[in-house]
């Protein structure tokens, strides 16, 4: 069993920057492929971005391209999705997940565990 807690998060002006980090207990970290998802109010969950559990692969959404970046620190066991140029529409909850040895995927079904989230609150 995998458990996940997110950190990170919090209130900032539009075009700050935070960094979220997700660590990981419980299992072998460098087998699992990391996701990042959100979800705002009164929206479904929409993926963020994903690192693969070898090879450093990663995959954003449009969305995020050129602000966000996904990462991950096996040494650590934790995950980390820097956030730059915020905008007020990436206020969300802010959830990670694990898959054990996923490639890289948006879906959100297909991830295994996921932490409790922590909120990314971005004033205009």
């Amino acid at each position: 069993q995998v458990q996940l807690v997110e950190s990170g998060g919090g209130l900032v002006q539009a075009g700050g920057s935070l960094r979220l980090s997700c660590a990981a207990s419980g299992g072998t970290f460098s087998m699992y492929t990391m996701g990042w998802f959100r979800q705002a109010p009164g929206k479904q969950r929409e993926f963020v971005a994903t690192i693969r559990w070898t090879g450093g692969i990663t995959m954003h959404a449009d969305s995020v391209k050129g602000r966000f970046i996904i990462s991950r620190d096996n040494a650590k066991n934790t995950a980390y999705l820097q956030m730059y140029s915020l905008k007020p529409e990436d206020t969300a909850v802010y959830y990670c997940a694990a898959g054990r040895r996923l490639d890289t995927t948006f879906d959100s079904n297909e991830y295994d565990y996921w932490g409790q989230g922590t909120q990314v609150t971005v004033s205009s």
